[in-house]
């Protein structure tokens, strides 16, 4: 897997689920009785600092990398080991109307006359 550069947006997202999710651990096991304006201002100004901090560490350590090379183009892929020739010949016979078929098969058979019950 190549690296990429990190998403600020999903990073962030990711951390504030993280700690809703710990918070909600830490209530199961022991009881604060705080109020619930307090919680909401510490765990977001703890999100920013965490986004602040993350931010700083990743300025500090990224330096400009050389642009990549370009990639030539790939030549598509056929499906299996068919050569394209056999390919187009099957695209061919699946467009072809199957009653043309039939009636070239089998010439002695009239496809087009009322049945006789």
């Amino acid at each position: 897997m190549r690296p990429h550069r990190t998403d600020g947006v999903s990073l962030s997202f990711g951390i504030l689920f993280l700690l809703v999710v710990a918070w909600w651990a830490v209530s199961r096991v022991m009881t604060l009785h705080l109020p619930a304006v307090g919680w909401l201002v510490a765990g977001g100004l703890i999100v920013f600092g965490v986004i602040g901090l993350l931010g700083a560490l990743r300025s500090a350590r990224s330096a400009p990398s050389p642009a990549p090379a370009p990639e030539q183009p790939a030549e598509p892929e056929l499906p299996g080991d068919l050569t394209a020739e056999v390919h187009a010949s099957i695209v061919r016979e699946l467009l072809d109307d199957p009653a043309d078929r039939f009636s070239q098969e089998h010439p002695g058979l009239a496809t087009d006359q009322p049945r006789k019950e």
